[in-house]
């Protein structure tokens, strides 16, 4: 059987072509290498160029190997933060022509780690609660797309950290299945799975003197399952709202905001019956609102305040027709974002008499008319609008306010 490569871009055979595949990949010179990080991995897998690209290149089985590459093409497609598959190489023969195993091509994610190498380094018990919470995204929203990974592992898992956004992706999915939905006991199986894999490499690191003494091996596999099965139940559980309870959806925003999440991205669909809010959560670094607010708006704010007008800002788009994410076609988000401010931010603020703001800059006003909003809004059972919301704020809350900050005359 001759050499044949098959591929996802027609222009990445010919630069596969220069690889020595007729040498087995353990034995492959130097040159051809990149010396990157990996994980533990039941195949021989290597890093290596091709053209510019950095490319990952794991020997197996044929069968495999071309099951693997229809499965990342089919996660690709779904939007699943997965690795990017490139080619299939087989018929590989080596210089006697004895037959040599099938390979699969994937593209490096530039910037990534294994989950393996990070915990063999120094880490603060933040980055290590960020780790733990991406992972828990990832398995979340792989189970919702009906895919049951099989091997969730430290090795099989890269992570990224990208304008302050932590995330994971899936490396293998050799023994993953796509379902149209899975059980909650296919559900719970994969967990277990990713449990006992991911405690049982900590031990690993532990027993070679690798990892850090902070790291519990045990509590966190359990805590990611946990922290699973929390996320799970707030993004899986019915959310049809009645028109006037927009403090509902903010509501649930707040409890994925206590679970330790953030919301990267939320769609409303508009039904007789009410609305349907679904939400793509993602765990982010410390001062990424700030900075996302900064670059969105041009607010300059805190940290806490720039997560609440985030938030705030999500919703707001969430209701707009012109708002598409991921269709060109839509309104991008800085031109939603700087509607917003012009329509809804700057409005609001100078609703509020500039002689009874005190020390109060404009965001930390709007962050304070926006829990007010919450209060009314929980109190009443309905929403209020940010009108009423000014008026009552101007007359029942600035004037005890002024007066605590007044100076008492001595």
């Amino acid at each position: 059987m001759a050499l044949q490569i098959s591929a996802t871009n027609p222009e990445h055979p010919a630069l596969l072509l220069e690889l020595p595949w007729d040498v087995p990949l353990e034995e492959w010179p130097e040159e051809y290498l990149v010396p990157l990080p990996r994980g533990i991995s039941r195949h021989v897998v290597r890093y290596s160029r091709a053209g510019d690209e950095v490319i990952a290149v794991k020997e197996l089985a044929e069968r495999p190997a071309l099951r693997e590459y229809d499965m990342l093409r089919d996660l690709d497609r779904l939007g699943i933060p997965s690795v990017d598959p490139l080619a299939v190489v087989t018929g590989r023969t080596d210089a006697s022509g004895a037959p040599l195993e099938s390979v699969l091509v994937t593209r490096h994610l530039g910037g990534s780690m294994p989950y393996r190498s990070m915990f063999e380094t120094t880490m603060r018990p933040a980055t290590m609660h960020r780790l733990m919470d991406a992972l828990a995204v990832l398995l979340v929203r792989l189970h919702l797309a009906g895919f049951a990974w099989g091997d969730c592992s430290l090795s099989n898992t890269l992570f990224r950290r990208d304008a302050g956004a932590y995330a994971a992706y899936l490396v293998d999915a050799e023994t993953g299945d796509l379902h149209p939905q899975l059980s909650q006991g296919q559900r719970e199986y994969d967990l277990d799975l990713a449990r006992v894999n991911i405690s049982g490499e900590l031990l690993d690191l532990e027993a070679s003197g690798a990892l850090h003494p902070s790291v519990d091996p045990i509590e966190f596999g359990t805590e990611i399952c946990a922290r699973y099965r929390g996320l799970w139940d707030e993004l899986t559980r019915a959310s049809v709202y009645p028109a006037g309870k927009y403090h509902y959806i903010e509501r649930r925003i707040r409890r994925l905001n206590d679970l330790g999440f953030d919301v990267a991205e939320m769609q409303i669909e508009h039904a007789s019956n009410g609305d349907t809010v679904s939400f793509v959560p993602k765990v982010v670094d410390a001062g990424h609102h700030q900075r996302q607010l900064l670059r969105l708006t041009g607010l300059d704010t805190e940290e806490n305040q720039a997560r609440r007008l985030l938030n705030d800002l999500e919703s707001w788009m969430a209701t707009q027709d012109d708002y598409a994410p991921g269709d060109p076609l839509g309104a991008r988000p800085e031109v939603l974002a700087h509607r917003w401010v012009r329509e809804v931010f700057r409005p609001t603020v100078r609703a509020v008499p500039v002689e009874l703001r005190g020390a109060m800059d404009p965001a930390e006003i709007y962050h304070q008319l926006l829990e007010h909003r919450w209060y009314l809004s929980e109190r009443a059972q309905h929403d209020i609008g940010l009108d009423a919301v000014v008026e009552d704020y101007i007359e029942n809350i600035l004037p005890t306010a002024r007066k605590t900050l007044q100076p008492t005359a001595e």
